[in-house]
């Protein structure tokens, strides 16, 4: 956890402090409708919009991943394109599919594995590279499962973090020393060859410390980020960090102005929590950018493995990396936390709770890692989705309030904007039926059969 103590409790803290940081294609024309999706030709860099990224976004993309501007173009237009063809196929290839990535510098490749090989030509023809696989995502769902309840908390710290590595096709256990793997692996009964142990010497911990990434500080203590700003009605307030404050704690702001209460707040198992402010506090749909610039957000579609993504904090500022996993599991000294995605960007206490965002779509909070942005390091973040179908929130965004459902006509069907939808779910709209593809929460102007990124007509 990545969580700043004031000055005045720091020698006290300096000991058990928490460091809180700690649908793949190929080119855009790659990405294929399916039948009915409307209107004809528009694809999923229409729909999230990545030409919009700003330019310090760009620049720090460039710095961290050592792209071009150009290349940063290409590689946000590019994993736009890929996570609606990987939704696509995930439905398409239904219990045989095995996970999908990009890779590239420009993330020109997706990769979709398959249990079965005669679902390859299905996705050669979707513009995917298709790799044959023993295990399905399922199964190493499955047993990643097994794992964490078989993770107790004093057994689990030596074996800190686990997650399922689509690239391996393995269920994947990080520890100090390989007996603890094994002991774990054996404490949950799972096949060893489903999994694989990687040594590690990372101790992950929480990153202690309304315009995402600012200062912000908790019973005049301690300084976390903020995520971002969110509503829930006219109640204004921001997406944080668990960890970071409980509930009924008090928060100033980064000019130490009063600013809020902890509404709900979720940690160990997840590491989320909401502040509602008060009247003096508004929220806008910006994180704050390279040299304080404001970066636009305008949506929370989920980026795939091996995506970009880049984080604000009151710390380190603006850096940038690379997702690893999704749905990763790691014990922290204060409890086990899961569903959480390992990133390689870098983040150092005080930076907990900030923002992630990969182009112009929020995906999570700031939980915790390792390491600094000098050596670099793992951190992990909590999603936002989930955060936001909690507690009933609505992110802020540039095309509107997602709460407000617009004028679409009145269409009738189950379709509803500020909802939460999950890569799988099914609503109908207009007299059709739609299947989700990519996880989101929609807004006006996303309907079903303007947004094939998004959803699949059945």
């Amino acid at each position: 956890m990545l969580q700043r103590p004031s000055r005045a409790v720091c020698a006290a803290a300096a000991a058990t402090a928490a460091l809180l940081v700690a649908g793949l294609s190929g080119p855009a024309s790659a990405g294929t409708a399916g039948p009915g999706d409307t209107p004809a030709g528009l694809s999923a860099v229409d729909t999230l919009r990545p030409d919009a990224a700003p330019p310090a976004l760009l620049r720090a993309l460039e710095r961290d991943l050592g792209l071009d501007r150009h290349e940063a173009r290409q590689r946000l237009r590019n994993e736009a394109e890929a996570g609606a063809t990987a939704g696509r196929l995930h439905h398409t290839l239904g219990t045989d599919f095995a996970g999908a990535w990009v890779s590239g510098a420009t993330s020109g490749t997706l990769t979709v594995a398959t249990t079965d090989a005669s679902d390859v030509p299905a996705v050669e023809a979707a513009g995917a590279r298709a790799t044959v696989v023993r295990h399905s995502l399922a199964d190493l769902g499955r047993a990643k499962a097994r794992l964490d309840r078989a993770a107790s908390h004093d057994t689990a710290l030596d074996a800190p973090v686990r997650y399922v590595d689509v690239r391996t096709n393995r269920v994947v256990v990080e520890a100090l020393r390989p007996s603890a793997a094994r002991d774990l692996i054996d404490a949950a009964g799972i096949e060893p060859a489903l999994t694989r142990t990687v040594r590690s010497t990372e101790r992950p911990r929480p990153l202690y410390d309304l315009r995402g990434g600012e200062a912000y500080y908790i019973n005049n203590s301690s300084r976390c980020s903020i995520g971002f700003p969110v509503t829930r009605g006219t109640q204004q307030g921001y997406a944080t960090a668990g960890h970071c404050g409980r509930v009924g704690n008090s928060t100033t702001g980064y000019n130490r102005a009063a600013q809020g209460t902890f509404q709900g707040s979720v940690f160990p198992g997840r590491d989320m929590a909401w502040v509602a402010t008060n009247s003096s506090w508004t929220a806008t749909p910006y994180v704050r950018g390279a040299g304080g610039q404001n970066v636009q957000v305008t949506g929370s579609t989920q980026a795939p493995v091996g995506a970009s993504v880049c984080r604000s904090g009151s710390t380190t500022g603006w850096h940038c990396g690379t997702i690893q996993q999704l749905n990763t599991s790691v014990t922290y000294p204060e409890g086990t936390i899961s569903g959480v995605t390992r990133t390689t960007v870098c983040a150092e206490p005080g930076d907990s709770g900030g923002s992630y965002i990969s182009g112009s779509q929020a995906q999570g909070v700031t939980s915790g890692g390792s390491g600094n942005c000098s050596s670099g390091g793992t951190t992990f973040f909590q999603p936002l989705n989930p955060l936001l179908q909690n507690w009933g929130l609505t992110l802020k965004t540039t095309t509107g309030d997602p709460g407000d459902p617009g004028d679409p006509g009145d269409p009738g069907g189950t379709w509803a904007a500020g909802t939460v939808y999950r890569a799988g779910d099914t609503v109908t709209y207009g007299g059709a039926t739609y299947r989700c593809i990519q996880g989101h929460q929609a807004q006006s102007g996303w309907e079903p059969p303007n947004v094939p990124a998004l959803w699949q007509r059945l």
